[in-house]
């Protein structure tokens, strides 16, 4: 008798010292992990993410969910590390959950896509769909596509092409600044080759790879851009590395305009303020003032809501609402959550984004095709952001129709599929 109940409470006080990320999944939900740095150096990143998928996601849950189901997402810190997301991976498949979402670092998503196919390569009966929100290396769905791998998100390429063809007329140099790991080189390389393509009449006369988030001081980089003489800065830094950069540049003076691709994320307006006004442009998913530069009405109330709970932040993944309504039609489609039977369902599906936009997930490489925007950090806007009093204008939008660029992916496709 004794020692059964010390075998129970031993058993209740396993259940209540749970890690954080491992909370009970309610039954009546379908579950989503979703694997991001919660800790670290990017961890605001991995919070500001978090808030957005969590607001994109009420809209399914609202509109019924799925399978008379609401989805719940359940979260996993993997630092920013993919040997940290790769165990995050196996505690997520060891719960059984079948939909697992990661979306920062390519790095870290080029090992999730390898861990998720050797999963399923393992485990045939318990398969996992990988749900790639915001991981943008182009390699991602070209040489390492994956049938397991959906991105819901628009490559480097598509974001470099929008960036470079959003540029002035009278710019005649620029100067380039990228994070050395997979997303930086591939910005890079990009850069070079859509300034060749459409802008042929342009310099660089600077290119520098650093370290991803070990620079504290980018006063030395800053100095070396002023000596260069360059008319533009053009970036792809995100995070701290691209806030401590416009912090030494406004703290020096740096008298250059900014073409970034993460201006627009989370700390970049506040970092700027006053300075980055009409000189900071910024390709990008969304940003609050579109719907009401359009007209959408049903649009711009969905941000005012959201500024309303968190005014501190800008949304700025309109895809995110787009990948959960795709999985919603996939999974009623399939009438399962089944792995397979949902990749199958969300292949070449078509739908129209919140902003009225066609968005299609191509088939050959599972990568959305969907629209993308310029804009320019400015005043006089309906929405500012971060309170800076400064907020977006849109300068170019490019139609999906402009940005299906071809893909060398040769996907290998499992038996059934």
């Amino acid at each position: 008798m004794l020692a059964r109940l010390r075998r129970a409470l031993c058993a209740v006080m396993m259940l209540g010292f749970l890690l954080p990320g491992q909370a009970a999944v309610a039954a009546d939900t379908i579950p989503i992990a979703f694997i991001g740095p919660f800790s670290g150096a990017f961890a605001p990143q991995g919070d500001a993410f978090l808030k957005q998928l969590k607001y994109a996601l009420d809209v399914v849950n609202a509109n019924g969910g799925a399978l008379g189901k609401k989805f719940e997402l359940v979260t996993f810190d993997d630092k920013l590390q993919p040997s940290e997301a790769i165990i995050a991976l196996k505690s997520a498949t060891d719960r059984n959950i079948q939909i697992v979402i990661q979306c920062i670092g390519s790095n870290v998503a080029a090992a999730m896509i390898d861990g998720v196919a050797k999963h399923n390569a393992r485990n045939p009966d318990n398969r996992v769909l990988y749900v790639n929100c915001a991981a943008l290396a182009n390699e991602l769905t070209n040489e390492k596509c994956d049938f397991w791998h959906f991105r819901f998100a628009a490559t480097v390429g598509m974001r470099v092409e929008t960036l470079i063809r959003a540029l002035p007329k009278n710019l005649s140099t620029v100067y380039l600044m990228n994070q050395d790991y997979l997303y930086g080189q591939s910005v890079q390389a990009d850069m070079k080759t859509y300034l060749a393509k459409f802008r042929p009449d342009i310099k660089i006369i600077g290119d520098e790879l650093v370290p991803l988030g070990k620079v504290k001081d980018f006063s030395p980089y800053v100095s070396k851009i002023k000596q260069s003489g360059a008319q533009a800065l053009l970036t792809s830094n995100w995070g701290v590395d691209f806030n401590l950069l416009l912090k030494s540049g406004v703290e020096t003076g740096l008298d250059v305009s900014y073409y970034t691709l993460s201006a627009h994320l989370n700390g970049g307006p506040v970092a700027m303020g006053e300075a980055g006004v009409d000189r900071v442009h910024s390709a990008l998913d969304f940003h609050h003032n579109i719907a009401a530069e359009i007209g959408n009405e049903a649009g711009d109330k969905w941000i005012a809501g959201f500024r309303a709970l968190y005014p501190e932040f800008d949304f700025t993944w309109i895809n995110y609402r787009t990948m959960f309504e795709m999985l919603q039609i996939a999974v009623q489609k399939a009438g399962s959550t089944d792995p397979l039977k949902v990749a199958l369902a969300l292949e070449n599906l078509q739908t129209k984004d919140s902003l009225g936009q066609p968005a299609t997930m191509r088939k050959d490489d599972h990568q959305l095709l969907s629209a993308f925007y310029a804009a320019k950090f400015t005043k006089g806007v309906k929405y500012d952001s971060e309170k800076t009093g400064f907020g977006w204008k849109t300068e170019l939008t490019l139609p999906a129709s402009e940005l299906s660029q071809p893909t060398t992916c040769k996907m290998k496709r499992p038996a059934g599929a």
